[in-house]
């Protein structure tokens, strides 16, 4: 499980890694951190090459595991902050040059989820007043991801006909697929909110996101990676984080079970 834990922490960095590296082939901010036209903020490139390499060296040292809690609790709330001041008041005006509805408000709320979660999977760092107070915080992380697999299974199963036709066409029974995922998902959301078989549960939606990105999204992101402006191979990388947030879910699971196994048998 401790290898799990490891690789759990790269996916999420090497998502991390790729949000940041597109806003250097795209003009613009990406859609999942802004909500906004790429001509509308032409005037602030500066600022967005220096979000992208934030991004880049956050993904970095996630990735080869340096202050990984003290990076991960301020990349959490700068995707919270992004959430906030950019997904929120946009979408809340409902403003018609936005795709995807709340699509990328939810996966960034859970981004920002995962990046807490990495904070209470790898807690050792020096005491810092500001990181030991913020990391008070972090175990709200869990339930940002657990909230975005409840609404988006929700998603799938209340629009299995429209979701269905994100099934690659070589993948027989589309809608069948559709709402195996969906009752997957929520099943998975609640069994993390309640906190019941959530180290078997996470390892299991660890390996179907694992197989989403290589069956589905890797799949797009090949065929037409110039879709809205790479909107495919972003999507893969999301969906990596995703897996690696899962996969720690339940590694620190295992690891809490084992505590408390433990704890009993000494007594």
């Amino acid at each position: 499980m401790s290898n799990l834990k490891l690789y759990g922490r790269v996916f999420f960095g090497v998502g991390v890694v790729g949000i940041g590296l597109l806003h250097f082939f795209f003009k613009g901010f990406r859609p999942l951190l802004m909500p906004v036209p790429a001509e509308s903020v032409a005037h602030l490139t500066l600022l967005i090459y220096l979000i992208a390499i934030y991004m880049l060296v956050s993904g970095i040292l996630i990735c080869i595991g340096k202050h990984v809690r003290d990076v991960s609790l301020l990349l959490g709330v700068v995707f919270l902050v992004f959430f906030l001041v950019g997904h929120l008041p946009a979408r809340l005006q409902n403003h018609p040059e936005i795709r995807g509805f709340w699509i990328d408000a939810i996966k960034i709320v859970a981004l920002s989820g995962g990046a807490f979660i990495m904070a209470l999977a790898f807690p050792e760092a020096r005491p810092n007043k500001f990181f030991d107070t913020l990391y008070k915080i972090a175990p709200v992380g869990k339930y940002f991801f657990a909230l975005m697999l409840c609404i988006f299974g929700y998603g799938h199963l209340v629009s299995a006909q429209n979701v269905s036709g994100l099934v690659p066409k070589y993948i027989p029974w589309p809608v069948f697929w559709t709402y195996i995922s969906g009752i997957g998902l929520v099943g998975s959301g609640i069994s993390f909110l309640i906190n019941r078989m959530v180290k078997w549960v996470g390892l299991l939606i660890g390996a179907v996101l694992f197989l989403w990105l290589i069956l589905l999204h890797l799949y797009y992101a090949i065929r037409f990676p110039f879709f809205r402006d790479g909107e495919n191979i972003i999507g893969s990388f999301v969906c990596l984080a995703f897996c690696g947030i899962a996969l720690v879910i339940a590694c620190t699971a295992a690891k809490t079970e084992q505590w408390a196994a433990d704890a009993i048998s000494t007594h």
